[in-house]
């Protein structure tokens, strides 16, 4: 179909740095030198500085970077991890291969973020931490995170994986808590060719033992001070990273000008909730926009469940050649893997409405504001195919997310 608009293009990315990026990784080629070299500690002093924090340890992806976050703080079974439902697997995973136990907390159905409001009710005796998640490049409300930590003598890790870049009142994502964790897979706002990921901290002795602990549990070579694994951040993608670096502000500034031409050109359609735009006077947040993610309010027929109707969506979507994905279809709490912990459909209604609701169109920095429109009139048109007979007043407006 001609015009498509696909949800996500790397290809446009990568043709607009191409001579950078080949005169970089041939750099890396001819040095010889592929594991835990000097770009890779280039990359470390960056990005911690950019997150507000002083040490940066590169590795392999960002689901180890959670799971090594979690073992430098000693955390292991019997301990439980406070942590939203509505986020990728890896959040809960990474808590539950320490032997941890994850406890799900409901989200905001505003800004998709855990709901602080009810982290406390969730603390117990074996309460160890507590690990936001910055979804879809929005800051969790980490002022009340971090009182609620202190309050109760609780580590915090951030799942910053979407949101580097992003402020919170000033601050940047990742600063905040004890360790932070950061992915670099290719679809995010900072993505290497490849995995890779780091977890940044302005705590000199965890720094020390994630660096032991990526590297089998080395401080000399060969001389092992403890068990680790091997998870390190290669030179090809460091310096694949610290070529597109520069641009990140860029493109982050580029996706909140998107985000506001979305909001704009699909105001009118009335089944559709938008995503907040931030309202800068305020400062809680500076939103890298990660995903630009809507939710679907349209009433399902006595056949059809709220996913399978969103589902329908995407697909007249497709048809009118709309990319879109579906972040995420089923909340953490009622996955298959994580059945052991006795959740239940209805536990936590607003992230359970989000999962069965939620698109996210496309979002990248090359997308233009004609292919914006194209998306808006698309959405038209679903609508128009969709509610032929269906007055405004049947659509959903009491689902708890307006």
């Amino acid at each position: 179909m001609h015009n498509k608009v696909p949800v996500l293009n790397l290809q446009e990315q990568f043709s607009g740095l191409a001579p950078e990026l080949e005169q970089a990784i041939m750099s890396v080629l001819r040095s010889g030198n592929y594991i835990l070299g000097e770009k890779g500690l280039e990359l470390e002093k960056e990005i911690a500085k950019l997150c507000g924090c002083q040490y940066g340890i590169g590795v392999a992806n960002g689901t180890d970077a959670l799971e090594l976050a979690l073992w430098a703080l000693d955390i292991g079974p019997g301990d439980e991890v406070i942590t939203p439902s509505f986020t990728f697997a890896a959040t809960a995973e990474a808590i539950a291969m320490r032997g941890a136990k994850p406890v799900f907390v409901e989200v905001e159905a505003k800004t998709f973020n855990i709901d602080t409001a009810r982290i406390e009710a969730a603390i117990t005796k074996s309460s160890k931490a507590i690990m936001p998640v910055h979804l879809y490049g929005m800051s969790a409300d980490m002022n009340a995170i971090m009182s609620l930590a202190k309050k109760y003598s609780l580590k915090v890790i951030e799942d910053n994986a979407q949101a580097v870049g992003a402020l919170y009142k000033g601050k940047p994502t990742g600063s905040f808590a004890d360790a932070s964790c950061i992915s670099f897979y290719p679809t995010k706002n900072l993505g290497a060719c490849g995995d890779a990921g780091m977890i940044v901290t302005n705590d000199a002795n965890i720094a020390e033992r994630l660096r032991k602990l990526r590297a089998h549990g080395m401080k000399k070579r060969y001389y092992h001070e403890e068990l680790g694994i091997n998870s390190r951040l290669d030179e090809l993608q460091a310096v694949i990273l610290l070529t597109k670096l520069p641009y990140l502000s860029k493109w982050n500034e580029k996706r909140a000008e998107l985000a506001k031409v979305y909001n704009q050109a699909l105001k009118n359609i009335s089944w559709l909730t938008l995503p907040n735009l931030v309202d800068q006077s305020q400062n809680r947040t500076i939103h890298v926009w990660h995903q630009y993610t809507v939710v679907v309010n349209l009433p399902a027929k006595s056949n059809e469940t709220p996913s399978t109707l969103r589902d329908t969506v995407m697909a007249k979507l497709a048809e009118h050649g709309i990319g879109s994905m579906c972040y995420y279809p089923i909340p953490l709490h009622l996955q298959e893997a994580f059945s052991q912990y006795g959740y239940k459909k209805g536990d936590l209604p607003i992230t359970e409405t989000l999962a069965e609701r939620v698109i996210s169109l496309p979002m990248y920095p090359e997308l233009t504001e004609e292919a914006i429109k194209r998306v808006a009139t698309a959405f038209d048109k679903v609508g128009q195919e969709m509610l032929p007979v269906i007055s405004q007043n049947q659509v959903y407006t009491n689902v708890g997310l307006r």
